[in-house]
């Protein structure tokens, strides 16, 4: 009888300290989402407010409006994103994070909210014009970045340099150090408008679908995030994030071709 009790009073505890990430988000009235902070126009640091802005930020705060908390916005590096939600320092992480079967062994991931090209920038006076014309050149991408997988995989005559962020990625394009730049297109044409020296490739090495990362096998909150989605595409908020952001008037002037789209599609 008293092992039957010790038994029971232990699931009991065990519950208690397994008890859901969302339990603990609705009991402590925030939820930590992670972002970029110097990926424009993603997630950065405002020059004035100095506080981090972004279209990534952004859904950050309507999903957290939608779970009825307050968003507790931190940054974090690209390759720290994963290691973040592993290790539990954040609860969720819209950072440019792109679904690839490899990291889902590792974290959950929630419904694509948007889907976007990932390019190589070359230099006009370089005459590479496709991606063989790489092959036994070198290629920027950021570490740890979708864009640098992709580029290894489709351009596997090139050799893949990874830097720590966009701006040093670039640099090495404009000193020619490198003959090509792995990024997804709408961060690439804020390099790209900078100079006239530049241009894209035609092909693209993948249509990347940004997800928010959730860690492994939090399935209430998975499905939490993926309702706030669906509630913020339904009343055309993910819309106006989207237009405030890279829309007609912005200096990216990109159409969002796809709409929210279940995780499922890309497995």
């Amino acid at each position: 009888m008293k092992s039957i009790i010790f038994i029971a009073l232990g699931l009991i505890a065990s519950s208690v300290v397994h008890a859901d990430a969302l339990s603990d988000i609705k009991a402590r009235g925030s939820i930590r989402c992670a972002t970029l902070t110097d990926s424009v126009p993603l997630g950065y640091q405002d020059p004035t407010s100095r506080q981090l802005v972004g279209l990534d930020v952004d859904v950050c705060k309507g999903v957290a409006k939608h779970l009825g908390v307050k968003a507790d916005i931190q940054g974090v590096a690209v390759s720290a994103r994963i290691p973040s939600l592993m290790t539990g320092r954040v609860d969720l992480v819209a950072a440019a994070l792109g679904y690839t079967e490899a990291r889902a062994s590792q974290i959950d991931f929630s419904s694509a909210y948007y889907q976007i090209p990932v390019k190589i920038l070359v230099r006009k006076d370089s005459n590479v014009s496709e991606f063989s014309d790489l092959n036994g050149k070198r290629i920027s991408a950021i570490k740890s970045s979708t864009p640098e997988l992709y580029a290894r995989q489709q351009v596997p005559g090139a050799k893949v340099i990874g830097f720590e962020d966009a701006p040093g990625a670039f640099m090495a394009l404009e000193q020619n150090k490198v003959q090509g730049m792995a990024m997804t297109e709408p961060a690439a044409i804020r390099f790209h408008t900078r100079t006239e020296s530049m241009h894209f490739l035609a092909q693209s090495l993948h249509f990347e679908p940004s997800c928010i990362g959730i860690k492994k096998g939090e399935t209430s909150l998975t499905a939490a995030v993926d309702g706030a989605l669906k509630a913020m595409e339904d009343s055309g908020e993910l819309q106006a994030i989207w237009d405030h952001w890279y829309g007609p008037e912005t200096e990216y002037k990109l159409a969002r071709e796809k709409k929210l789209t279940a995780v499922t599609e890309f497995r």
